[in-house]
């Protein structure tokens, strides 16, 4: 800033004003009530990763599921400073205070491109703080928000590389490359994106100037390369602890590209899949969901890239680059058959780049003091609408299938059963000894994510059949009830038969995901038991409140 006038320096000064305003915004939408929406599978699964970690000091990748340790680091320092030394004191609000540091940290990103885009990175923050689907998925204990973060840390780097030469920038541009590929890896299709765009742009100004661009520092791209190698390989080898965890994270591309294919899961859908979610979702006669304004301003910036109009600050190289980067994370992920919806932030980032190029180039092609008020108001009014969508997302239909960024979650009824049966664990000790064991039975294993819930029980088994030693009490999921009746009345010798009861109220059972019922038993004896507790604890309550009421009324009493 020493070679700033006073005037450059006040604007710059209140340029990251506003873009802090614009990051506490996004905080203040993305941290508020982690702990109110049920865990998903893919979150409790995530966790147990961690718990490992956690347990053991070691990350163990695999190459066949669950993605790269970045997550399970970062969720280590939350731990840390939250105080959660053992897994039982860890919180969802331990785990999701993780992807919603990243997704402010995101908005804050976006201010390394100033130099490039100008006033555009001011709009893009503030789209990306009121996105629907950023907010709702930087409350997501997955490795998405992470890679998305990443990878704009990436392009950033490498645009700041691109106009200093400078080795700090193309060194920062590998770290951030190593983070993607120790993230998930889907990376792979941000590096040929990029690869192509960065072509493209190329070619193009090669074209422009009827000559070749200036030469590449092939030293400092082999040092950058370098820089990425070495994030990525401590990463996966914790530090060189586990190194046959480099070779693993390599290994995968061969499981995950044939996976990519989809067949034999449920994950399939059509190749409007992601355009869909962010042009027009309706599920079951519930509200219209909607980001619109994000795509209609993103097309209007691919036209300002197309036309290579400088707009303001805008540099037409970057602004191309962003455009063919963009465009090619669309195709590929549409044309991918196995999707899931949080998947869109890999190319949802770019869209509000080009979206933020649009508005500023609404702004500048509007002379009219009246069209460009018109263009404000449209703005503000789309911003509006996406805060609104972004709260009802997250904050009311945060586990409601009508909600199109919810995907195969758990429903506040999996609560319900928790609580019924910690309430049988806090007051009978089910499932802290062996004799008063809890078991879980669900084909597949597709029993989470209870295991999250029950961590701190000691004596809980987990199995895909029904066992033939029943404990003291059992969740099986509906389909299973039939196999546990044949174990209770016929397998079971008649003297050792003992009656239980269901758990839940009529009709009995509870969904614990969509596709996976769980109907509850309890032994007979352990219900006589636990009610007739409840008998005395409720005897107790009355005659304290009448004591009381029997003691204010002598202290009133003429």
């Amino acid at each position: 800033m020493s070679g700033l006038n006073e005037s450059s320096r006040g604007r710059l000064a209140q340029y990251w004003c506003l873009i802090f305003v614009v990051a506490l915004g996004a905080f203040s939408l993305r941290a508020p009530r982690l702990c109110m929406r049920p865990m998903h599978t893919d979150e409790a699964v995530h966790a147990d990763k961690y718990r490992l970690l956690l347990e053991t000091g070691l990350y163990e990748y695999d190459p066949h599921e669950y993605h790269g340790p970045t997550l399970n680091y970062a969720t280590r320092i939350a731990a840390r400073l939250q105080g959660a030394r053992t897994y039982a004191e860890v919180t969802e609000s331990t785990l999701r205070i993780v992807p919603v540091v990243f997704g402010t940290f995101l908005v804050l990103l976006i201010a390394g491109l100033r130099q490039g885009l100008g006033f555009a990175t001011v709009i893009s923050a503030i789209l990306v703080a009121l996105s629907p689907a950023m907010v709702y998925y930087s409350r997501y204990y997955i490795q998405e928000m992470l890679l998305a973060c990443f990878t704009l840390g990436l392009l950033v780097c490498g645009y700041r590389y691109s106009r200093t030469r400078s080795l700090p920038w193309i060194f920062a541009a590998g770290a951030f490359a190593g983070l993607m590929h120790a993230t998930k890896e889907t990376a792979i299709i941000a590096f040929g994106a990029m690869g192509l765009a960065l072509g493209v742009t190329i070619l193009l100004q090669w074209d422009e100037r009827r000559r070749a661009p200036a030469g590449v520092n092939w030293l400092h791209i082999l040092l950058g390369i370098g820089a990425a190698v070495v994030v990525s390989a401590m990463m996966y080898s914790v530090f060189l602890r586990r190194p046959e965890g480099i070779l693993d994270s390599y290994r995968t591309y061969g499981i995950y590209f044939s996976r990519a294919g989809g067949e034999n899961t449920a994950h399939v859908h059509p190749w409007h899949y992601y355009l869909q979610m962010l042009l027009y979702a309706r599920y079951f006669r519930g509200p219209i969901w909607t980001e619109v304004w994000i795509v209609v301003l993103a097309l209007v910036g691919l036209i300002a890239a197309i036309r290579g109009l400088r707009v303001g600050l805008v540099d037409p190289k970057l602004v191309r680059f962003l455009a063919v980067y963009t465009i090619a994370m669309i195709v590929v992920y549409s044309a991918i058959p196995y999707k899931t919806p949080w998947c869109v932030l890999s190319f949802l980032t770019g869209l509000i780049l080009l979206a933020g190029i649009g508005a500023v180039s609404l702004w500048t092609w509007a002379k009219l003091p009246v069209l460009r008020g018109i263009v404000a108001v449209l703005i503000l009014a789309g911003a509006g609408h996406l805060a609104f969508l972004a709260w009802r997302a997250s904050f009311v239909y945060y586990a409601d299938s009508r909600n199109p960024y919810v995907y195969a979650h758990p429903t506040d009824e999996i609560l319900v059963a928790v609580d019924t049966v910690r309430d049988y664990a806090t007051t009978m000790g089910v499932g802290y000894s062996f004799e008063r064991r809890l078991q879980i039975a669900v084909p597949g294993n597709d029993y989470w994510p209870l295991p999250w819930y029950f961590r701190d029980l000691p004596y809980v088994g987990y199995t895909s059949e029904v066992p033939h030693d029943i404990g003291p009490m059992i969740l099986v999921s509906d389909a299973l009830e039939g196999a546990l009746g044949r174990v209770f009345f016929e397998e079971t010798p008649v003297e050792q038969r003992r009656m239980y009861l269901y758990l839940f109220p009529a009709p009995h059972y509870l969904w614990a995901r969509p596709g996976v019922r769980l109907v509850g038993f309890v032994r007979k004896d352990l219900w006589d038991e636990y009610a007739a507790r409840q008998s005395d604890a409720m005897a107790l309550i009355e005659e304290a409140h009448e004591r009381k009421a029997s003691t204010t009324s002598d202290a009133v009493r003429p």
